[in-house]
């Protein structure tokens, strides 16, 4: 059997499909305070955001249920981040979500699991990962907003049930997977005009220990935040925040650099300034560092250490508007490494001309530019290895997982920013000969190291 009928027969047996209410709550939550599907959370509408993350966490067809403001939830798709799975628009005017008949003609769309989902919050990317792995036959998964409710599984075993809508328990947020048989099911019940059908099935299911809940929150990284008013908008924020983090940072960047690199994020976002935008400008005040350097003054240094600390903070925010704003891309993350490379470089050079200005004259002044040219050249054969090992990391070409673990070690090590603060201390100290040795020694060092851990017997020719 071909990989691609697998993959296909899998996908419809998952969860790919979701559905989405942006102009309803399927489970009557209280009326939304100046918020609705537009409304901005960082930049990008609560609708754009939930179509986005979807995306990115293998869903791979949209059906939307949309209002009176389908023109306008259109406009905002096409003009942000592009949409790339099918996105299929359905107007309520047309089918009603109190009609059993809409649930219906859902069922015959749906092959496998839908996710039924609102866009009155905001919601992580490993969530729906999750559920999309915890999809098992006939069974329903409704996630609670409840972060002490992962204790939650079915009333049978006398624990507490979610709240559709009502009190008692932990709140059900707008996420729920149901087998494409739940939403035949659902057509069928009768019950009040206004009411879903899907609801009363949901309460009714619950009751019979029929729904397995899952807690957004009982894991860090698995989260959901409501947004009914403008706290919770800032909520949201604080949540989006707080979830960034570099696929590889030091301790420097997640302690020191990431604190302040927020609020130049919130800044650089407010000013519409693009990923890329951003790591010119920090590799811009990086080469005013270098400059400063090459002065060769204690005061020029010192100034030259924080400006260089000020980019090391600047370039954290590139990759923090790309995460937030859906806006990643392989040219992104390669600008952003040689740009750090070329930055590193000018400081390298930087300290050495200062270093020869300080000792001109001397029979060793010589010295620093040597240390400074094996710097850069360090740097730059380091800069080569790595890409080589990215390109074999992406090809999945390393022979054993002993080479890819340091692979991985090194291209982690190779983009910390921890070194920011090293030359900061020198130049405090009036030491910055001392960090030329250090650099022109552990640049040699890690190009020797990279040099083994690409060389042929590590990479699997198959």
């Amino acid at each position: 059997m071909s990989e691609g009928l697998i993959q296909k027969q899998a996908d419809v047996q998952g969860l790919s499909t979701a559905i989405l209410l942006p102009s309803a709550d399927l489970f009557g939550g209280p009326v939304r305070k100046g918020v609705g599907p537009l409304t901005q959370v960082v930049g990008i509408g609560l609708f754009q955001r939930t179509v986005l993350t979807l995306q990115r966490a293998g869903i791979r067809q949209l059906i939307v249920l949309a209002g009176p403001e389908e023109d306008q939830l259109k406009q905002a798709l096409a003009k942000g981040p592009r949409v790339t799975i099918p996105v299929r628009w359905m107007p309520v005017r047309e089918f009603p979500l109190d009609d059993p008949r809409t649930w219906e003609a859902l069922a015959a769309e749906v092959h496998g699991f839908c996710l039924l989902c609102g866009v009155g919050g905001v919601f992580s990317r490993p969530l729906i990962e999750q559920l999309r792995q915890d999809v098992q036959d006939g069974q329903v998964i409704v996630v609670a907003r409840d972060p002490g409710a992962g204790r939650l599984r079915s009333s049978k075993a006398g624990v507490r049930l979610p709240s559709f809508g009502g009190t008692g328990g932990p709140a059900a947020a707008d996420l729920v997977v149901l087998p494409a048989t739940v939403l035949s099911a659902a057509g069928q019940m009768g019950g009040d005009s206004g009411s879903v059908p899907v609801r009363r099935w949901l309460e009714r299911a619950a009751a019979d220990g029929r729904v397995r809940v899952l807690a957004a929150g009982a894991d860090r990284a698995q989260w959901y935040q409501e947004v009914r008013n403008a706290a919770d908008i800032r909520s949201a924020e604080r949540r989006l925040f707080s979830s960034l983090k570099g696929e590889f940072e030091g301790f420097v960047d997640r302690y020191f650099n990431r604190k302040l690199s927020r609020w130049f994020t919130r800044a650089f976002l407010a000013l519409g300034l693009s990923p890329n935008a951003i790591t010119i400008l920090a590799t811009v005040v990086g080469l005013v560092a270098a400059a400063g350097f090459g002065l060769g003054t204690y005061q020029a240094g010192i100034a030259a250490a924080i400006l260089f600390q000020l980019a090391a903070v600047i370039d954290c925010c590139d990759g923090e508007v790309a995460r937030l704003t859906f806006t990643e891309s392989p040219f992104g993350a390669w600008l952003d490494i040689a740009m750090d490379n070329v930055v590193h470089m000018a400081i390298f050079g930087g300290i050495a001309v200062g270093s020869f200005v300080q000792t001109s004259g001397s029979p060793l002044a010589w010295v620093p530019l040597a240390l400074g040219a094996a710097a850069v050249l360090g740097n730059a054969l380091s800069f080569a290895l790595v890409n080589r090992a990215q390109k074999i990391k992406q090809a999945s070409g390393w022979k054993t997982p002993v080479n890819a673990a340091w692979s991985d070690f090194m291209l982690k090590n190779v983009a910390s920013r921890d070194f920011s603060v090293v030359v900061l201390v020198f130049a405090l100290f009036g030491r910055l000969d001392w960090f030329l040795w250090m650099a022109a020694v552990g640049s040699i060092v890690f190009a020797l190291i990279m040099v083994w851990v690409v060389r042929p017997a590590a990479i699997s020719h198959a």
